[in-house]
């Protein structure tokens, strides 16, 4: 792909997880949006919200891998199709593709151990853990996307496990509250800390619009393309910790724990991606609670 592409204004999809549920994704365990995977039932489903995200002007779709890391699969005694799952779900967003030449097709790498908290397990395990997802979604993807990580060190990781694959990178990190990764690390720390190759965008992923507006101005200066995948929770740092909340809900919904915006419309969406765009943004999309409609109001921004 080309490394400027988004230099020019461009769509992303919104919350393939979220979405799904929505449209009926019955709960297995922890599993979440990886049950649409592991369940043949579910693939048309998959195909269909990824094809609804394009309809509605998503430029760039991401593999429904958030839940398919190997230490989901593992609590949920079906690591045995880690495998499965992360070929499912490139080979259903290759037929999304299919249908529509002109999209890209993002390789989500989500964190590998907890969501919205810095992974401070070994370094090897890790990068062995990005490598292994990261090989099975290859084949199938035009850049990579490091999804809602937290902490530089898992940027540095992760970077390193995709090098042998020479493709592009997104960076997707996550604030919680305020202006710091939740390692207590700053945005720039992502940029200045790390010798990039393939970089080609920066965005804040699973974030507020209230909060990506604190952090604008930084990620604005770091002078590459920047962007954004806005969610529609009520908070993303519940207090007893993200997989603590997930472990003790009765829906497996996270909506449950962090809460569903119902003011977060997607005119009101709209209105803060053009605030974002008005700034500079390029790279414009949802996450968490942001559907077709969502991503339909933020295409109108092209």
């Amino acid at each position: 792909m080309n490394k400027n592409y988004f230099k020019q204004t461009r769509i992303l999809d919104g919350g393939m997880g979220q979405e799904l549920l929505a449209r009926g994704l019955d709960v297995n365990g922890t599993l979440w949006s990886a049950n649409a995977l592991l369940n043949e039932k579910y693939h048309q489903l998959v195909l269909d919200t990824h094809l609804d995200f394009i309809k509605a002007g998503a430029e760039v779709i991401v593999t429904t891998t958030f839940s398919s890391k190997r230490i989901r699969l593992r609590e949920n005694n079906v690591e045995d199709k880690f495998e499965y799952l992360n070929i499912k779900a490139g080979e259903i967003a290759k037929n999304a593709k299919k249908l529509n030449p002109h999209v890209l097709i993002a390789g989500g790498l989500p964190p590998q151990n907890l969501v919205y908290e810095a992974d401070t397990r070994p370094d090897k395990k890790i990068q062995d853990d990005f490598f292994d997802q990261a090989k099975l979604l290859n084949p199938y993807i035009d850049f990579f996307y490091l999804d809602v990580l937290s902490s530089v060190n898992e940027f540095r990781l992760a970077i390193e496990a995709i090098k042998s694959f020479n493709k592009p990178y997104l960076v997707g990190a996550h604030i919680s509250e305020g202006v710091r990764l939740p390692s207590g690390e700053k945005i720039s720390d992502i940029v200045n800390e790390i010798v990039h190759v393939n970089l080609i965008g920066i965005i804040l992923s699973c974030i507020s619009p209230e909060n990506y507006a604190l952090n604008l101005n930084e990620i604005k200066n770091l002078g590459i393309p920047f962007g954004f995948k806005l969610n529609g929770f009520k908070l993303t740092n519940p207090k007893s910790g993200y997989a603590d909340n997930y472990s003790k809900s009765k829906t497996r919904n996270p909506n449950e724990f962090l809460g569903k915006r119902n003011d977060l419309t997607p005119e009101r969406f709209a209105e803060f991606a053009k605030k974002f765009h008005d700034a500079g943004a390029t790279i414009l999309g949802g996450c968490c609670e942001t559907s077709p409609k969502h991503i339909e109001e933020i295409a109108k921004l092209k």
